[in-house]
């Protein structure tokens, strides 16, 4: 048996037998332990930090005595005086083994850290992205060996990284000569790796050791709001989140009017193009100047959209989406450079990775949140939907995952509404209307009062009240109902039947008066017959959405509920339930995602394993086309309703009595949709 000291790594658990005076580094390297390194050993970064442990280990059958690694050296202490290193830690490139030791390697040292998601499903996102960091030591140019800058950049990184090879992106090269010589031939590289088994990239470079963070951008390129989150790709970290609305609204609301513009307009298509690859610019530039980062040091972006905005993204004409089959022009993931999309604020060579879609209408952005909440390992069968300007529904459980898109519109948010807004400071987010009085109370983004608690006037006078966002429009209409304002066709009843003067006619039609500042100049903000009118078009759509997939399965009903989306976690289960947006669930089995789109973009962004995992799941999910199912307009009908014509909800009336009311003066069963004033949305 071997007489070189054994060495035990932790939390690992992985051994060995090294010689004497190896490094710690070099052991933890042979064994595949998961520590850190960018300098190649050369005691600069210092991401080598291990916790060596001394004493009896019965567990692993060895006592580590304290002369068990090699005492500090001059790189060390000049490293602890200049920056210092925590009581107990050595650098894993300078201690070398001299007997049986018990080594740990922090979480803080570990290649691939775990991030945890806590706004979503509080799982662990293991840290493996595409895009890395290599310090390396380049062989200064000589006349006897006539090789490239470039060719022994390779070989440096082949003889002190192991990288058999690489290649590198034009810009970079352009570039190359200047940063060797300005690192006097000591330089850090960004190495991407797109697939397992190819050549990695050279997408960045900089003279000697780079400290300046590495950065990636998780996107979520929605039809009505665009979010994105700056994510350091060393720790996970998000640094930096900002969104925007999507300019293409100018095209039209919602995706069949945009397709219609690029089809009416020559050259339409390359137009809501560059419309909004120049919104990722702006939001580039904002998202790195909250951050103080410069966009140079962006070398990744991952993006996740529906097929109209993937298309659109990669300057591809939507017009084959507009009509069956749907086609796409490609369902495949892709990986472009910066430059071949035209984005100006990344560097040329950043990498972009674009998630693959599952259908025709079913895009990226559901490939992310199956990616995120895994339908497919539940052991109850899951509804998830993300509530946007298209509903992207998944429906499953460990027997089969299902999906389907459904236009909702963008009235869920903010849009389309008389006094919508997008979620800002100001903005009307919760409402509740005493069934006695008939008055609203309130909150708005940005203070944590209600209208009517002390104090609220004072902390809303610098940002007003200034309209309705999503979440608060869907509550607002629940609200009309549980009161007694509204009937379940979803008509609003004058101030004689209904006994309040907030009822205001406003031509045929009345409205519901939340807040009037009118008088000061300010906004007048009502709940109008039009605006319920689009909040049951868009609910409509999705609760139909959610039928087809149930009849497909062979149910009526589902084990829980997801919300995601934007504003998903801002949605009252209740007041959704009322409005008759879900399926009759009890409502602690109603839960909130998040943006599980964006969440699963960061999933993709900070682990490119992940990448192959959903490139996997969408060959397994199988899809329902909303467009073509004969019963979709049927389900649609009878969810115009609030909260549904003939869907008993037996959940729901076990803890709210909703009145019975009608106030359609023509007669008629008040459970229906209004008869000659309902207007039915196509599917398409």
């Amino acid at each position: 048996m071997s007489s070189d000291p054994l060495v035990v790594f932790t939390p690992s658990g992985k051994r060995g037998r090294f010689p004497v005076g190896t490094p710690v580094l070099t052991a933890a390297r042979q064994l595949g332990v998961d520590l850190d390194s960018v300098c190649g050993g050369r005691g600069i970064c210092s991401k080598c930090q291990i916790t060596p442990s001394y004493g009896a280990f019965p567990k692993h059958g060895l006592t580590v005595a304290s002369d068990a690694l090699s005492k500090w050296n001059a790189v060390e202490a000049r490293y602890d005086e200049k920056r210092g290193l925590k009581p107990g830690r050595r650098l894993g490139c300078q201690a070398k083994i001299e007997g049986d030791v018990v080594i740990d390697v922090p979480a803080e040292s570990q290649v691939h850290r775990q991030v945890v998601r806590k706004e979503a499903t509080a799982r662990a996102i293991q840290m493996d992205p595409a895009t890395r960091l290599y310090f390396i030591e380049v062989d200064e140019p000589d006349m006897h060996e006539p090789t490239g800058d470039l060719e022994r950049v390779a070989r440096a990184l082949r003889d002190q990284w192991d990288i058999a090879s690489v290649g590198i992106a034009f810009p970079v090269l352009s570039r190359l000569q200047t940063i060797l010589r300005k690192g006097g031939w000591r330089i850090t590289v960004a190495l991407h790796s797109a697939t397992e088994g190819s050549a990695p990239k050279i997408v960045a470079a900089w003279p000697g050791l780079h400290e300046g963070g590495l950065f990636g951008l998780a996107i979520d390129l929605g039809s009505t709001t665009i979010a994105a989150h700056l994510t350091d790709l060393d720790t996970g970290a998000v640094v930096a989140s900002q969104g925007l609305m999507n300019p293409q609204i100018r095209f039209g609301e919602d995706l069949m009017s945009r397709v219609s513009y690029a089809m009416m307009n020559p050259g339409g298509d390359q137009e809501m193009t560059r419309t909004v690859r120049e919104a990722i610019d702006t939001l580039t530039a904002a998202i790195a100047e909250e951050a103080g980062i410069t966009p140079e040091l962006i070398l990744e972006a991952v993006f996740v959209c529906n097929p109209v905005m993937h298309h659109l993204l990669i300057g591809i004409d939507p017009v084959e989406l507009g009509q069956a089959p749907f086609a796409l022009a490609t369902s495949s993931s892709m990986t472009l450079s910066a430059a071949e999309l035209s984005l100006g604020i990344l560097p040329a060579a950043a990498q972009i990775y674009i998630l693959p879609c599952i259908a025709g209408h079913v895009g990226a952005d559901a490939a992310a949140v199956a990616l995120s909440e895994q339908p497919g390992q539940s052991p109850d069968l899951a509804l998830i939907v993300d509530v946007g300007t298209n509903a992207e529904i998944l429906l499953g459980d460990t027997e089969r995952v299902l999906a389907c898109s459904s236009p909702t519109g963008p009235a869920f948010e903010g849009a389309q509404i008389s006094a919508g807004q997008r979620a800002a400071p100001g903005a009307i987010e919760a409402i509740r209307i005493d069934p006695v009085t008939k008055a609203p109370r309130f909150r708005v983004i940005g203070c944590p009062l209600w209208s009517d608690e002390d104090g609220f006037w004072e902390a809303v006078a610098s940002t007003g009240i200034t309209g309705i966002c999503g979440s608060g429009i869907i509550e607002a209409v629940a609200e009309l109902r549980i009161a007694g304002l509204m009937d379940p066709s979803g008509l609003i009843g004058s101030a004689e039947q209904t006994g309040t003067d907030r009822c205001v006619a406003e031509g045929r039609t009345h409205a519901y008066l939340i807040h009037d500042a009118s008088a000061d100049g300010g906004p007048r903000i009502t709940v109008t017959q039009g605006d319920i009118r689009a909040i049951q078009l868009a609910k409509s759509a999705l609760y139909a959405g959610a039928r087809l997939l149930m009849d497909e399965r062979g149910v009526d009903k589902v084990d829980r509920v997801v919300l995601a989306g934007a504003f998903g976690a801002h949605i009252s289960p209740l007041h959704a339930m009322v409005l008759g947006m879900i399926p009759d669930v009890p409502l602690e089995k109603v839960t909130s995602a998040g943006n599980a789109a964006g969440t699963g973009a960061r999933i993709a962004l900070c682990n490119k394993a992940a990448r192959r995992e959903i490139e996997r799941m969408v060959g397994e999910i199988s899809k329902i086309e909303t467009a073509i199912e004969p019963r979709f307009q049927e389900h649609f009908v009878a969810a115009n309703a609030i909260p549904h014509a003939t869907d008993p909800f037996p959940e729901l009336s076990a803890i709210v009595t909703l009145p019975s009311v009608s106030f359609n003066q023509g007669g008629g069963d008040p459970g229906a949709t209004g008869g000659r004033r309902r207007r039915r949305r196509s599917p398409a």
